[in-house]
């Protein structure tokens, strides 16, 4: 395993699979699908050296239900699809959740709808916040800008999967998946959670233990519902991050997830360099999102603009936070339109020039 200080040069889908390695995961599944299919390549030759396991699944239902099954054991377990993969295993994750059941799934965005192109896009913001599954539920949503970020929030996905007990989304799109950067490795920065008092690993010396979604009793099912959204609140409360760039004097303020921040951030500088007041906000977890952080952000600002690679997504968590603050507006392109450096200024400066 790479576990150093120093910079290696890496793809970003090989980058999270070696932090998923580091991390601890011992059991992925996946089934290949552009443009992840770099992370089973590259499990499928490291977990067997390192005694840990590797399935090649038969769908992408059969992978995340296989890592619902190891994650019942207590073990930390991972899958990676996406899109069109992905929405296949919306079922899955309203179970996990509702039987408490902790994973790891890593969703590197393709162009859609329907089976769409392999174009780099952030058309399933909606699919993993939202959530395509039955009944009230959600999962953790983390959304790196950069290889480095990506392996910190891998790391990060895998601890709050398991102090929790709940599945977490990896959501990056085609770009970060393919693209390569410097990123230091370092160590697993997280303790390892205890899982003796709910995982099932046998019933000897002790009472038999479930995991279950089905829950059949009067009112256990309401009671279960109120346990989780609890849960999620107290997760928002300790573990919502994001980043704030420029923020404090910004006229305009761009809010923008994933590449795309990268590239705002970059058009943000730009701006400031000509004497233009922009800002960033950037989620870093998609869900819990920075609501509060958000709306006291717009407050001093004449306008925010969200920028995304679809047709307007986290738009709508993005008016919910503001909330009169600011008025919003909206620039995206979508299904695999790449957004520039030249596309954002544009966009500021029109407003603000």
């Amino acid at each position: 395993m790479i576990k150093t200080s120093s910079k290696v040069l890496v793809k970003g889908n090989e980058a999270i699979a070696q932090a998923a390695l580091n991390a601890g995961c011992k059991c992925y599944f996946g089934y290949p699908i552009t443009p992840q299919s770099e992370i089973g390549e590259f499990m499928s030759k490291k977990m067997p050296e390192l005694g840990r396991t590797f399935v090649p699944a038969e769908s992408e239902l059969a992978s995340i239900s296989m890592v619902i099954g190891a994650g019942t054991t207590g073990t930390k377990a991972m899958t990676s699809s996406s899109s069109c993969g992905i929405a296949l295993m919306q079922e899955a994750l309203s179970a996990m959740v509702c039987a408490e059941v902790p994973g790891v799934v890593i969703s590197v965005m393709r162009g859609g709808p329907g089976l769409g192109n392999i174009a780099p896009a952030q058309g399933d913001y909606f699919q993993a916040t939202k959530g395509g599954g039955n009944g009230d539920y959600k999962v953790v949503v983390l959304a790196p800008a950069t290889v480095q970020e990506a392996v910190n929030l891998t790391y990060r996905a895998f601890h709050l999967a398991m102090k929790y007990r709940t599945p977490v989304i990896l959501l990056a799109d085609g770009i970060l998946g393919q693209m390569m950067e410097p990123v230091e490795f370092g160590e697993y920065p997280y303790e390892e959670i205890d899982t003796s008092t709910w995982a099932l690993s046998g019933v000897k010396g002790r009472e038999p233990r479930f995991l279950v979604s089905l829950h059949m009793m009067e009112g256990e099912m309401e009671a279960l519902t109120n346990k989780i959204f609890e849960k999620h609140e107290l997760i928002a409360l300790n573990e919502t991050t994001y980043e704030a760039y420029q923020t404090e004097d910004a006229d305009l303020i761009i809010t923008a997830f994933g590449t795309v921040a990268r590239v705002a951030k970059a058009a943000v500088k730009k701006a400031r360099e000509n004497g233009l007041k922009a800002g960033l906000f950037r989620p870093v977890t998609l869900v819990p999102f920075p609501e509060k952080a958000l709306h006291n952000a717009a407050k001093s600002a004449k306008m925010v603009l969200d920028i995304e690679m679809n047709k307007g997504q986290m738009l709508v968590d993005v008016r919910s936070a503001v909330f009169g603050a600011a008025p919003v507006e909206f620039y995206g392109r979508p299904a695999g339109g790449l957004i520039t450096l030249e596309d954002i200024y544009g966009q500021i400066e029109k407003r603000l020039g």
